[in-house]
């Protein structure tokens, strides 16, 4: 007897650890194959704009994603049940705010640590966020929502 669909995306990474081994990663990298930066800013502009670029995401994505989704009864934890389309919030602008939000923290690491190897891993943390958290999220909603999912997707970008 077939089972009845699991009523959840079948996200196969812990978003929050993709950026994280981006991170560590390009710290390893930059020790034992270092690459020079080609911008040199002082450590005071350095921490100044890649914290305000971390803080930023964090503030007005994450965070505003997370309120958005707990005010609507919604839990942010992918593998949960969602039982609606939330269009409001930074879900305006983008379908994703908390999977941008760890794209934009990998460059705000980046530009912190001077570190060219994460800005250079970035993109490909953004390609794992989008086969194996985005693309399950976005197949499971479209079974569960239909033409409703479908039409959001056709206003609001995946990214920005």
């Amino acid at each position: 007897m077939p089972s009845a669909p699991r009523d959840a995306a079948r996200v196969r990474v812990l978003p929050p650890g993709v950026p994280l081994i981006t991170i560590l990663l390009g710290q390893v990298l930059q020790r034992f194959r270092p690459i020079a930066p080609t911008l040199e800013l002082s450590p005071l502009v350095r921490y100044g704009l890649g914290g305000a670029i971390v803080l930023g995401a964090v503030m007005g994505l994450g965070y505003r994603a997370v309120r958005t989704m707990r005010r609507t009864g919604q839990d942010e934890n992918p593998w949960k049940p969602t039982p609606s389309i939330i269009e409001s919030g930074p879900y305006r602008f983008t379908r994703n705010p908390m999977y941008l939000q760890l794209v934009i923290i990998c460059i705000g690491f980046a530009i912190m640590l001077r570190n060219p190897w994460i800005l250079l891993l970035t993109p490909v943390a953004a390609w794992v966020l989008q086969r194996f958290a985005i693309r399950p999220e976005e197949e499971y909603l479209e079974r569960k929502f239909g033409e409703t999912y479908l039409a959001y997707k056709r206003r609001v970008r995946r990214w920005l």
